[in-house]
C-alpha cells in the first residue's frame, strides 16, 4: 500500500510502498478514502526536518540535555550512533483520516461503515476503536476529514467553558482557529478573530466574527476594548504558533477580571505574573482532542471512560463535531483550498512550505472497482537474490524498533547472516530497516515468517509479552530462535517453552544475554578461572527513571524491570561464578510517587553452589552522571572493577592492571556471532539451555517475590 512518510533528518517526504497493517484487538482496520493535511502541525514537522542539527538542538533543548547525559554515561561515539539512528527513522504523517471499515473490531462497527479516525496518510490504517467515529450520511468524506482538527478546537472551547453571550477571542486563524470560530458562534458567543492573514480574516468574518489585523490597527488592545465597551473579553483561545511571548501577554491584557486563557497552539510561555495576578486570570493548556489522549488504556486497549464521570472524551468530541457538520452549524467547505491524489503527496507537503496561504489540503485515495487482496508483504530489495542468501544462514526478524535497528540488525548483518524478511506491526519501520540493511522482504504479519521455508532462524525483538508465543511458534516451525531478553514473563510460559525445546534438541534456543560476551567480561572470566576461591560480586545498576506509564512497567506487557532488564545481571553473575544459583532473596524500596513500582528500585542477593554470592543493586533513583553499570568482583585478595563496559581495572592480579576501550562494548556483536557460528556448526551453543531456563525461572520468581512483598 502507499503511505506518506517524512525524514526527520532532512525533512524530505516521499510516498513509500509498505505492507498493510494487521488487524489487532480493539482496533478497526480502515481503507482510506480521504485525509486532511494539518497545515499547522505538518508544516512544523517538515520545517523541523529541514533544519540543520544545530537548529534542531535549539528547538528542543530538553532533548539536548538527554543526549549530553547519555554521552557522559555511554560515550560520545555510542551517543552519536543513537542520535543518528533516531533521526534516520521515517515519520508517518497525518492524523485526519476518513475511510471505510475493512475489518471491524467490535459489534459497534460493521464492515463498510464510513468512519473518521486519527489514522495517517496511508491506504489502510489500523486505529483503536475509541479513536473512530461513524460519519452521518449527510456529511461528505471531504467534510468529515476536518473532524479531528475541529475536535482539537472543541476541546479548547470546553476548557474555556464559554456561556451564551460571552465574548471570546480566537488568536490565530489557521484551520483550527477558523473551526473554533464557527463552533463558538454556534454556542451563541461573540467572537473576535485575530490574525495577520487577510484571506483568513475574511473567512472568519464570513463565519460571523469581528476581526482584527494587528498590521492595520495602532493597538489591538484598544480595538478589543472598543469592541467590548471597555469590559474586556471573557476568554481567549490561542490557536496560533509563535516562539515569542507577546501573545500570552496580549491575551492577559485584553481579558476582563477572572478571564480565562486556553492555549491550543504553540507559543512562548514566559508569563508575566503581574499580567495575571491583578485580574486573577486562569491559564490552561489544552491537550489535543480531549480526555483519553496519550492514555494507552483508552486509545490502545479500548477501555472507555464512564460517561457519568468523563462526559467528553476524544471520541465523544469527534461525535459532537460530526453532529455540528450534520446540522449545518459547522461548514468546512470554504476551508478547502487544494486537492491532491495520494501519489502527489510529496507535492502537497512542498506546498505547505511554499504557499503560506494554503489551508485545507485534502489527499484523495483511489477506490478500486474490485477490492484488492490486502498485501502484508512487500519486496524492499529486489537485488537480494535467493542464490546469494542461500550461501548464508537466512534470518527473519520479528520487530523493528530502535534497539533492533541500531544494534541487533547491524550485528546480524556483520555476522554474515542472510537478512531475508523483517516484520513490524505497522510495516513502516520494517520497510525502513529492510531497505537500509538489505532485507529482501518487509512484512506486517509475523505468521509469514513462521511459514517461510527459506528461514533457518528467527530473531525476536518485539515487546516482552509477545516473546513466549513467538518463541513457541518458532520452535514449532523447526527453526532456531534468538530471543532478545526476556524469554517469557511467567513460569507457565517457561514450562511450555521447555517442553517444546525437548522435542527438537537440534534447534538452538538463544536469549540475548549479551553482557557475558563483552570483551571486558571475557577478560574477567579468564582471570577469575585462576581464582579457585568463592567470589563476591557486587553489581550496581544506575538504571534511571522510567515513567510509570511506560510499557516496560506494565506487568502484562513489559513484565517490569526485574524480568525485562535485571535478568541481564543475574545471567552475568551466573556466568562469572560458573556455578548454579541455589538461593535468592530480594527487597525493594516500594512505593514510588504513590504508585507501587515494586521492581523499580531493589536489591537481589544470589547464593551459588560453589559458595559464591552476588548482590545486584538495581536502582532508578540515582544521578545520570554516575556510571550506569558497575561490576565489582572480590576473590582471593584480588579485585576487579568494570565501569560502563568501557574501563576494567584490576588490583592484585599478576600481569593485569587495566583494560580500556574507546567505545562501550556490551557484547552484542559477539553474542550474535556465537549464535550464527553455532547454527553453522562452527562453535558450540553459546549459552546452554539449562542456564537460559535457570536464569529465566529465577528472574520470574524474584519478580513474583517482590510483587508479593509489596
Amino acid at each position: 500500500m502507499k503511505q506518506l512518510l517524512q525524514s526527520l533528518r532532512n525533512g524530505a517526504t516521499a510516498i513509500a510502498d509498505v505492507p498493510a497493517p494487521k488487524a489487532i484487538p480493539e482496533h478497526n482496520l480502515i481503507k482510506t478514502t480521504t485525509t486532511l493535511v494539518s497545515a499547522g502541525t505538518e508544516r512544523m514537522l517538515v520545517q523541523f526536518g529541514k533544519n540543520n542539527i544545530y537548529q534542531k538542538a535549539r528547538s528542543q533543548p530538553e532533548k539536548v540535555r538527554m543526549v549530553l547525559d547519555k554521552a557522559k554515561a555511554d560515550g560520545v561515539v555510542a551517543t552519536i550512533d543513537a542520535v543518528r539512528s533516531k533521526l534516520d527513522q521515517p515519520l508517518p504523517l497525518g492524523y485526519c483520516n476518513v475511510g471505510r471499515v475493512l475489518e471491524p473490531c467490535c459489534k459497534e462497527f460493521r464492515k463498510g461503515d464510513r468512519v473518521i479516525s486519527n489514522g495517517s496518510h496511508a491506504e489502510i490504517v489500523s486505529v483503536g476503536k475509541n479513536l473512530c467515529s461513524k460519519i452521518p450520511d449527510n456529511v461528505s468524506d471531504e467534510s468529515a476529514a476536518f473532524t479531528v482538527l475541529a475536535a482539537i478546537g472543541l476541546q479548547g472551547i470546553r476548557l474555556a467553558n464559554p456561556t451564551l453571550g460571552e465574548t471570546v477571542v480566537v488568536t490565530g486563524l489557521g484551520l483550527i482557529g477558523l473551526l473554533t470560530v464557527q463552533m463558538l458562534r454556534s454556542q451563541g458567543c461573540k467572537v473576535i478573530g485575530i490574525d495577520f492573514n487577510c484571506k483568513r480574516l475574511e473567512l472568519a468574518k464570513s463565519f460571523g466574527a469581528e476581526v482584527i489585523n494587528p498590521d492595520e490597527t495602532e493597538s489591538v488592545l484598544e480595538t478589543v476594548d472598543a469592541l467590548t465597551n471597555g469590559v474586556g473579553v471573557d476568554a481567549v483561545i490561542i490557536t496560533a504558533a509563535s516562539q515569542g511571548n507577546e501573545i500570552i501577554s496580549q491575551s492577559a491584557n485584553m481579558c476582563r477580571k477572572r478571564g480565562r486563557i486556553i492555549l491550543v497552539g504553540v507559543v512562548g510561555l514566559d508569563i508575566n505574573r503581574a499580567d495575571f495576578y491583578e485580574k486573577e486570570l486562569t491559564f490552561q493548556v489544552s491537550c489535543s482532542y480531549g480526555p483519553g489522549r496519550y492514555d494507552d488504556h483508552y486509545e490502545v486497549k479500548g477501555h472507555d471512560y464512564p460517561i457519568g464521570y468523563v462526559r467528553w472524551t476524544e471520541r465523544r468530541n469527534f461525535d459532537a463535531v460530526l453532529h455540528l457538520m450534520s446540522t449545518g452549524a459547522l461548514d468546512v467547505k470554504p476551508l478547502i483550498t487544494h486537492r491532491f491524489d495520494i501519489l502527489e503527496g510529496e507535492a502537497a507537503m512542498q506546498l505547505l512550505i511554499s504557499d503560506p496561504t494554503a489551508l485545507g489540503i485534502l489527499l484523495k485515495f483511489t477506490q478500486e472497482s474490485s477490492p484488492r487482496e490486502i498485501a502484508r508483504s512487500v519486496t524492499v530489495n529486489e537485488y537480494v537474490t535467493q542464490t546469494n542468501q542461500a550461501k548464508n544462514c537466512n534470518i527473519g526478524f520479528l520487530g523493528a524498533g530502535n534497539y533492533a535497528g541500531r544494534v541487533l540488525i547491524p550485528a546480524f548483518k556483520s555476522s554474515g547472516a542472510g537478512l531475508h524478511t523483517i516484520a513490524s506491526s505497522g510495516g513502516v519501520s520494517a520497510v525502513h530497516f529492510g531497505k537500509k540493511y538489505g532485507f529482501r522482504n518487509a512484512v506486517s504479519d509475523s505468521d509469514l515468517l513462521f511459514s517461510e521455508n527459506e528461514l533457518e532462524a528467527i530473531v525476536i525483538a518485539t515487546r516482552h509479552n509477545l516473546h513466549a508465543e513467538q518463541v513457541l511458534k518458532t520452535l514449532q516451525s523447526n527453526k532456531h530462535v534468538f530471543c532478545e531478553k526476556p524469554l517469557c514473563l511467567t513460569i507457565e510460559q517457561l514450562k511450555k517453552i521447555e517442553a517444546q525445546s525437548v522435542k527438537i534438541p537440534s534447534r538452538i534456543l538463544m536469549v540475548g544475554f549479551n553482557r557475558r560476551f563483552a570483551p571486558h567480561v571475557q577478560r574477567m572470566k579468564s582471570l577469575l578461572q585462576k581464582a579457585k576461591e568463592p567470589k563476591s560480586i557486587i553489581i550496581t545498576v544506575n538504571a534511571g527513571k522510567v515513567p510509570v506509564e511506560h510499557w516496560t512497567q506494565d506487568q502484562n506487557v513489559g513484565g517490569g524491570r526485574m524480568v525485562g532488564e535485571c535478568c541481564h545481571f543475574i545471567d552475568l553473575a551466573r556466568y562469572l561464578t560458573g556455578s548454579k544459583i541455589i538461593r535468592f532473596q530480594s527487597q525493594s524500596i516500594g512505593l514510588n510517587s504513590g504508585v507501587d513500582i515494586y521492581d523499580d528500585k531493589f536489591t537481589v542477593s544470589l547464593s551459588f553452589e560453589d559458595g559464591s554470592f552476588a548482590s545486584i543493586n538495581y536502582l532508578a533513583n540515582g544521578h545520570s552522571s554516575f556510571p550506569k553499570e558497575r561490576v565489582e568482583v572480590f576473590s582471593g585478595g584480588r579485585v576487579l572493577q568494570l565501569n560502563n563496559f568501557r574501563i576494567l581495572k584490576g588490583w592484585g592480579w599478576s600481569g593485569f592492571n587495566s583494560m580500556r576501550l574507546w567505545r562501550q562494548d556490551k557484547g552484542q556483536s559477539k553474542c550474535v556471532d556465537e549464535f550464527i557460528n553455532a547454527i553453522k556448526g562452527l562453535a558450540p551453543v553459546p549459552i546452554p539451555r539449562d542456564e537460559i531456563f535457570e536464569i529465566s525461572r529465577i528472574s520470574i520468581e524474584i519478580a513474583n517475590q517482590l510483587r508479593a512483598a509489596n
